[in-house]
């Protein structure tokens, strides 16, 4: 598939199929988000690949937090949440962790699989129980969730939406 007709065909999915997704298709996603440019060159953000369904799911409680509006799994029943944390200590950071999830979900859909952004990573990794889970694995620094890219096979066809006019002004 070609650069633009990736971009232009890429939809968010928000039901998946069960089924594991394969580590060097995972590998591939986080090379393409790895690449991704960035401020000064600085390389700020890091990717949490979380295929453990305990995590998962620990990741997917800790998301939902209190909000009464949230009772349903964030993460769309995906069995794969990549999340992009981005260190603060780069004046950049939030745009570079941007353009990482940017590159995953493009690169997801090249290869053939559903993806789509969650937010509320900056939420969940500032709370005790996000911070603990960062402790745990090893991650030290002072970062701030961006994203959560979750990746699995489509269960749905998502529907294409239409592009809102009078956004282009030319000088």
């Amino acid at each position: 598939m070609d650069a633009l007709e990736n971009i232009l065909t890429r939809k968010s999915v928000k039901k998946y199929k069960p089924d594991v997704v394969p580590k060097e298709l995972l590998d591939k996603i986080v090379e393409a988000g790895l690449h991704a440019p960035s401020g000064l060159n600085k390389q700020a953000p890091i990717i949490l690949v979380v295929t453990d369904k305990t995590v998962r799911d620990q990741l997917s409680a800790i998301n939902m937090g209190k909000d009464p509006f949230h009772r349903a799994d964030p993460f769309y029943g995906a069995p794969a949440v990549l999340v992009v944390l981005a260190d603060k200590s780069a004046s950049t950071y939030l745009y570079d962790g941007s353009l990482v999830m940017e590159n995953m979900l493009l690169a997801a859909h090249a290869l053939g699989l559903g993806a789509c952004w969650i937010h509320r990573a900056k939420e969940t990794f500032e709370l005790p129980e996000g911070k603990a889970l960062l402790e745990k694995l090893g991650i030290e620094g002072d970062y701030e969730g961006i994203g959560n890219c979750i990746v699995g096979y489509a269960d749905i066809e998502p529907e294409k939406k239409p592009r809102k006019e009078n956004r282009v002004y030319y000088v």
